[in-house]
């Protein structure tokens, strides 16, 4: 890892390719299998045969919150606050686009409803701010983000939420609200998929990663080893740990829905593949030379170049695997990001 740079993690990506609305059914996109050297095509409805009875399918069931806000500063200047994370009732913290970056003390109203004031910065470098409700008794952020906010698509997504996205970019059985970005592996399940899976002997667990706004921010640095990740709230609820522990038991196989899930299972792994209950922050910085202790394979989507998540997948599967992967994903005019096609990587001891 020291003497990897983030160009490193590179590639030539069409703009064509980033898809800005997803597949007309959930379970419509493509699916590339990656098992080392061995690239296959498939539609992700295939899904349930390339697993096995006794496989352990982990989702995180976050759901996104309506986190964007326009508004204006007490002198009348804009502002486009994107919340990283609600805090409690009364506090948060947020990226703040403006003309100017706002002083602790200033007041923002926002959606023309309700103020916030800005108390300082927050982050592990700064890069977000830290806001309190001015408070009125009956409000709370959780209400003011539903009844005011916009549903927060990624900056890669030209449009602005649609009807459409209030349903295609929140999972189906997304039920704990928090995030800022949806799971974007787990968009491709629908309600017949998990039936089916269920009916083969696969069975599912859930565990919750509130994603937040970092999760989008670049890495700034040259060498990776000098990048400092944001931090992440997530949850392992006693039944899954208990599905972890019976599925390494019986010789199954862990399967992470998506990178969240992936980074949430590690951040509490064991070093005999089980895991621990209870709710930590997490900022671990998945690489090349990492050791992975819970996940054997990985369903996720195609992610941004020079991205932290770029570092994850390659870690994982290999980092020429996943090169070759990305090319071969790019040749053949595979979706990529949040709306776009998924992958299903084998870990890379096991796929060597």
């Amino acid at each position: 890892m020291t003497s990897l740079t983030v160009d490193d993690f590179d590639f030539p990506l069409p703009p064509e390719l980033i898809a800005q609305h997803p597949a007309p059914e959930r379970t419509g996109s493509r699916l590339l299998h990656v098992a080392g050297a061995t690239l296959t095509d498939r539609r992700f409805a295939d899904l349930p045969g390339l697993l096995k009875a006794g496989d352990l399918l982990v989702f995180n069931d976050t759901r996104v919150i309506k986190a964007r806000f326009f508004g204006v500063k007490a002198t009348g200047g804009q502002v486009e606050v994107m919340l990283e994370r609600i805090v409690d009732a009364t506090h948060a913290v947020a990226q703040i686009r403006a003309s100017k970056s706002p002083k602790p003390g200033t007041t923002l109203k926002l959606a023309d409803a309700f103020e916030v004031m800005v108390t300082g910065r927050a982050g592990a470098s700064g890069e977000f701010f830290a806001l309190k409700l001015v408070h009125r008794s009956s409000d709370n952020l959780w209400d003011l983000a539903e009844q005011y906010g916009k549903l927060p698509l990624p900056p890669y997504i030209e449009h602005p939420a649609e009807g459409a996205d209030e349903t295609r970019y929140q999972t189906v059985y997304a039920r704990e609200p928090g995030a800022v970005a949806a799971p974007t592996a787990g968009l491709h399940f629908d309600e017949g998929m998990l039936d089916t899976l269920r009916a083969q002997g696969i069975n599912t667990a859930f565990l919750t990663l509130h994603v937040g706004a970092g999760t989008y921010q670049p890495v700034r640095v040259d060498k990776i080893a000098d990048h400092k990740m944001h931090s992440e709230r997530f949850e392992i609820p006693v039944a899954t740990a208990e599905a972890v522990t019976a599925t390494r038991a019986a010789g199954g196989r862990v399967i992470a829905v998506g990178t969240t899930s992936l980074r949430a299972l590690e951040s509490a792994g064991n070093p005999d593949g089980t895991v621990r209950v209870g709710g930590a922050e997490t900022d671990i910085f998945i690489t090349p030379g990492y050791c992975f202790q819970v996940v054997d394979r990985l369903i996720t989507n195609f992610h941004l170049p020079k991205s932290t998540l770029m570092m994850l997948v390659s870690a994982f599967a290999g980092y020429d695997t996943i090169r070759a992967a990305y090319a071969h994903a790019v040749a053949e005019r595979y979706r990529f990001f949040s709306y776009g096609d998924a992958m299903l990587l084998e870990r890379a001891s096991e796929a060597d």
